[in-house]
């Protein structure tokens, strides 16, 4: 019986069985043809190139605003296009071990059975106020992000998420959504975000946080109405099953808590539960005190798997088993990060990518001067499509957006916010953001039906960006 019980929860995160799935696209296949188009485009876009300042004691480097030219053109040949993967994953190398370890350390707490018997216990506790886990989800983690400028780090929640979601009568859309939708919340405010809000306003010449007060304001609106329309959609899908469009692949990967015999906890499933638990309070304490990143996550993750596997008794043969199954079950999701990383490259190594933000800056110089703000999160939105990094995006734009908020007459604060805004929205629904690909890998859920419910809530995300960003230019925010 146990046995039978562990092979179900090792199939909860395995790649969905794409054969008998005849009606959804595979993400590979996705991003399969983005990187195809993407190749074709490099013949047909002339390739451009602005010269690149240092700046001392960063990792980006500053864009020449009067630099830019047309060079040479250096379209992508047919064995490159096959190459473009490989680099792509070698590109993407740090978020894809961590995701994976991040797997091995998941699938060693779950053999011991405190994972299965904790939820069991929480689920319980939640009954008749399930509800309640959608808006505190959502302003917890849009906060962590807004401040730690957590996003791929969820991935490591994800899979508790997608257990306790599909148990308390939510769907797997709704897992992904309380992670990562607050993600994009917590990034559109970024109060003291140094990975976007940081570098940009750096670039910008303004003060590091400057004007977080309004800042502050955009998150917690944005977190108040993302929160409503999720509720929305959870309580449908708990009131309606015959209307949850993701049940049947939710019964057969999700893992089903046995909420009949449910036993108290002991001491050693207590324990390692607080360990684990205690692994994440670690984590972002350490990204926000002392700046941690991937490889310091991974090895405080690291440390708690052996941790655990102490306190539950766990042969070290047991573990290295346990580990390496916790691996391959997201191996294709580390895939799908190395793929969405080479569409990036294939852009930038041929040159059109500079090109391509030079033409579309031009565009705003055109507009209105009522409607210019919104232009530029509307741009920003475009450009984050081909270059999902936030930091990267800041690096690359606002050497270019700065001095034209000044020539447009408005307060290059207004530029940093249109950034923001386009940045944090657009990474939850292009095919080219990795962590939002493999999330979705992760609990199985079809692109096709993420951007169907995402839709109406993305729209009510640009109106209110660009109430906010007209707002902004009517108050002189600086």
């Amino acid at each position: 019986m146990e046995k039978e019980k562990t092979l179900e929860r090792e199939e909860m995160l395995s790649p969905p069985d794409v054969g008998k799935q005849k009606k959804s696209i595979d993400p590979m296949v996705i991003l399969a043809i983005i990187i195809v188009i993407a190749a074709i485009a490099t013949w047909l876009i002339p390739a451009g190139s602005f010269d690149r300042i240092a700046v001392k004691g960063a990792d980006y480097d500053k864009i020449d605003m009067d630099s830019f030219r047309f060079v040479a053109q250096k379209p992508l040949g047919w064995f490159d296009l096959f190459m473009s993967f490989t680099k792509g994953l070698q590109g993407a190398g740090d978020i894809i071990f961590f995701l994976l370890i991040m797997g091995g350390v998941f699938q060693v707490v779950e053999y011991t059975g405190a994972l299965h018997a904790g939820l069991s216990n929480l689920v319980i506790k939640l009954k008749g106020k399930e509800m309640l886990l959608v808006p505190v989800s959502i302003f917890l983690f849009s906060l962590i992000s807004a401040t730690a400028a957590c996003c791929e780090e969820y991935l490591a929640f994800l899979p508790l998420m997608y257990i306790i979601c599909v148990a308390v009568g939510f769907d797997s859309i709704t897992a992904v959504a309380l992670l990562f939708v607050s993600s994009a919340v917590g990034y559109a405010g970024g109060m003291m975000n140094a990975f976007t809000v940081g570098v940009a306003q750096n670039i910008a010449g303004l003060g590091m946080f400057s004007g977080m007060w309004y800042r502050w304001i955009v998150w917690a609106v944005l977190a108040a109405l993302t929160s409503i329309m999720v509720m929305r959609h959870a309580r449908m899908v708990k009131n309606h099953p015959e209307r949850n469009e993701m049940l049947e692949i939710d019964r057969k990967y999700a893992e089903q808590l046995d909420l009949g015999e449910v036993q108290p906890m002991t001491r050693r499933e207590v324990l390692i539960l607080a360990v684990f638990a205690g692994a994440f309070v670690a984590v972002a304490f350490c990204i926000i005190k002392l700046h941690f990143y991937i490889d310091e996550m991974s090895a405080i993750f690291l440390i708690v798997m052996v941790l655990v596997a102490v306190i539950g008794k766990i042969r070290p043969s047991t573990v290295a088993e346990q580990f390496v199954k916790g691996c391959s079950n997201l191996l294709w999701a580390a895939l799908i990060i190395g793929m969405c990383k080479a569409v990036t490259n294939i852009l930038t190594d041929a040159g059109i990518m500079d090109t391509m933000v030079w033409a579309m800056g031009n565009l705003l110089q055109d507009l209105p001067h009522s409607v210019t703000a919104s232009g530029m999160f509307v741009l920003q939105d475009l450009l984050n499509i081909m270059i999902p990094s936030g930091s990267g995006q800041a690096a690359v734009t606002m050497p270019f957006m700065a001095p034209l908020s000044d020539v447009l007459g408005l307060n290059r604060q207004v530029a940093v916010l249109a950034f923001q805004m386009g940045d944090a929205f657009t990474n939850v629904v292009t095919p080219t953001s990795g962590e939002l690909m493999a999330a979705l890998a992760i609990c199985h859920v079809p692109y096709k039906k993420w951007f169907r419910f995402l839709a109406p809530i993305w729209a009510v995300w640009a109106v209110a960006a660009c109430a906010f960003l007209i707002i902004a230019v009517q108050i002189g925010y600086h």
